[in-house]
């Protein structure tokens, strides 16, 4: 059963801590990668809208597994965030795997799910290029949105993770 500091933990700290920092974050990348041009375009190997797009649908989960994995881990030590329940933890194969895996998985979904469709519509509808001010907005609002629907399910599998780690010794013990 989720306790309400699990609710807190994945609403307050996973989807709107996420969509504020992939927000600041990404908009402090997009103006360093492109403040020097004028307009990004559509295509292109490297800057471009649809490698740029990609490319954060790919590394966003994989870092945010890598850095919420860590966090999630010190909160459940240190007793600022309650373990989940053994039954909860056990029935779920993901949280075994490393954050690196769990990243990757999400960041290969991520891109059929979110970069590829934005992507097409871009191309389908969107404008061939953007001037750097609106890209840099993009690049920010997207990733917010990507980290706001992504970070819940790597915080939850980090939770978990921490949450078996904190169990299997005790559990050792006693069996």
């Amino acid at each position: 059963m989720v306790s309400r500091a699990h609710r807190v933990f994945l609403i307050r700290d996973q989807i709107f801590g996420s969509i504020v920092v992939n927000f600041l974050l990404n908009a402090l990348i997009a103006w360093i990668a492109f403040r020097s041009v004028e307009v990004v375009p559509l295509w292109g190997l490297v800057n471009s809208i649809a490698a740029d797009t990609i490319g954060t649908a790919l590394i966003l989960p994989i870092i945010t597994s890598l850095v919420v994995t860590r966090l999630v881990a010190m909160e459940v030590r240190h007793g600022r965030l309650p373990p989940l329940p053994a039954a909860d933890v056990f029935a779920s194969q993901w949280p075994r795997r490393s954050s690196f895996q769990r990243g990757a998985v999400v960041g290969l979904a991520s891109i059929l799910l979110a970069g590829v469709p934005v992507v097409a519509v871009f191309a389908l509808a969107g404008p061939t290029e953007l001037r750097t001010g609106p890209f840099i907005w993009f690049k920010a609002a997207f990733a917010a949105a990507l980290g706001a629907f992504v970070t819940p399910l790597l915080g939850w599998w980090a939770l978990g993770r921490a949450s078996s780690e904190k169990l299997l010794p005790a559990r050792a013990v006693s069996g």
